[in-house]
């Protein structure tokens, strides 16, 4: 949903090129990422308990492998979809990868720090 309001909004700015499609990418997959991994930590039944454990007790490393899937991915999507070059779609992509690091982070350790599940 996010995706697609932002590619609404490129479509009314009128610059229309194939790099209009990385910013709203972009925003997809972190939103994508965000909500999946928020969403999973805040599951309280399902999967496999030793696995929702050792993401309980370790709740910024378990916010890794998703920060590190939106990293590749929004590099790819920039240096395809956009007119970045490898070196400055990696760039862009990691402020985006921290921040979900941060949230899944925090969101992991307030859920620790509760007691909850």
């Amino acid at each position: 949903m996010v995706g697609a309001t932002d590619l609404a909004i490129e479509l009314i700015d009128g610059d229309w090129s194939l790099s209009m499609l990385a910013g709203p990418a972009g925003w997809g997959l972190f939103f994508f990422f965000l909500v999946g991994t928020v969403g999973a930590r805040l599951r309280r039944e399902g999967g496999d308990k030793r696995l929702r454990r050792w993401a309980n007790e370790h709740p910024w490393q378990a916010a890794l492998p998703a920060a590190g899937g939106l990293l590749v991915l929004n590099t790819l999507a920039q240096l395809f979809l956009g007119d970045a070059g490898v070196f400055e779609a990696f760039f862009e992509s990691l402020f985006p990868a921290a921040m979900l690091v941060t949230v899944a982070g925090v969101v992991g350790s307030v859920k620790k720090a509760r007691g909850k599940d």
